[in-house]
């Protein structure tokens, strides 16, 4: 079995915690309705379309805005947008310990906002090797290409990448292609993964 060359990472639950849920009920509140009418009012194919890329950033806040009910400006609408993000610390310091050991890359179903948002709370991600993020791709997890994708942009072999991702189905999605994938639980199992992969982590 090769070594694995590559480690892939989700961001969201993995790198950073993000509470759906938390953001709903917050969309709810500025809205005056339940947490579960602001996801059926902004979930399904509009939620598809903003992280597909189909919507620029202000064509986010219009649409999400327009939805709900509200009309707030690009800086409040923003802080909305993003309340529901804390930055997994202790994940931090394992992904620098394999800074310069493997080739690093990050795969998350997001947009333009959220991308932004997390990319100034995570500096880590400049030395990543790839970033692949769905508005810009304009493909989601699970969708096999989206994981062929990461595989040519990283110049890895599946059976060399490991896949690290909160979410079973895109897991099993990764492993039915080749990959090395693992669930990821928390930041204090990692290690015990890696090294399962022959992998070590400070």
């Amino acid at each position: 079995m090769a070594g694995i060359q590559t480690i892939l990472l989700d961001l969201g639950n993995v790198l950073i915690f993000h509470d759906n849920q938390l953001l709903f009920r917050s969309m709810g509140e500025r809205a005056g309705i339940s947490a579960k009418k602001a996801e059926a009012l902004i979930g399904g194919a509009l939620w598809s379309d903003v992280h597909r890329g189909k919507l620029e950033p202000n064509e986010i806040r219009s649409a999400v805005c327009g939805a709900l009910g509200l009309s707030l400006d690009s800086n409040a609408f923003d802080e909305l947008w993003n309340c529901h993000f804390r930055v997994n610390e202790p994940m931090i310091r394992h992904v620098e310990g394999l800074v310069g050991k493997v080739k690093l890359g990050a795969l998350s179903n997001t947009n333009a906002l959220h991308a932004r948002y997390f990319q100034a709370q995570l500096p880590i991600l400049k030395v990543f090797d790839q970033l692949l993020l769905s508005h810009e791709l304009r493909m989601l997890k699970p969708e096999p290409a989206v994981f062929m994708e990461a595989l040519r942009r990283l110049d890895s072999a599946a059976e060399a990448t490991a896949f690290f991702d909160d979410i079973p189905e895109y897991v099993e999605a990764a492993r039915s292609l080749g990959f090395r994938a693992e669930l990821f639980r928390s930041a204090a199992e990692f290690p015990a993964q890696l090294r399962r992969l022959g992998l070590g982590s400070r």
